[in-house]
């Protein structure tokens, strides 16, 4: 599979779990982005095919970064993560353009029908 994936969250262990998830179902390409800010700045030259973003970041959180990087490439494809009690945001999210959403503890079979889902269409 030659897709890239990247995988925006502050949590360097949620972005661990992720990763291991995507890894295991042979996602190889994976870039990884501690807050929305840096995942702006890598967009560019990374060109991801897929971002799994976390909504609650520091410094430039999920939402502004969605909203900078559709001004970028209105075909961007990203997937908003949300801890339970985020409906709002998440409907935000989904206005701005986000793909879909995953809601937090993930579930590594959910993540892979989304993922399959968007980068598979």
């Amino acid at each position: 599979m030659s897709k890239k994936i990247m995988l925006v969250d502050d949590a360097a262990f949620m972005r661990m779990m992720i990763k291991n998830t995507l890894q295991q179902n042979g996602y190889t390409e994976i870039v990884e982005a501690e807050n929305g800010e840096r995942a702006v700045s890598l967009y560019s030259s990374e060109k991801p095919d897929l971002i799994l973003m976390d909504i609650t970041m520091p410094i430039m959180d999920g939402l502004e970064a969605l909203k900078n990087l559709k001004e970028m490439d209105s075909t961007v494809k990203v997937v908003m993560c949300s801890a339970m009690g985020q409906e709002a945001m998440v409907v935000e999210a989904l206005k701005l353009g986000a793909k879909d959403f995953i809601v937090k503890p993930f579930k590594p079979d959910r993540i892979m029908k989304t993922v399959h889902s968007i980068l598979e269409a």
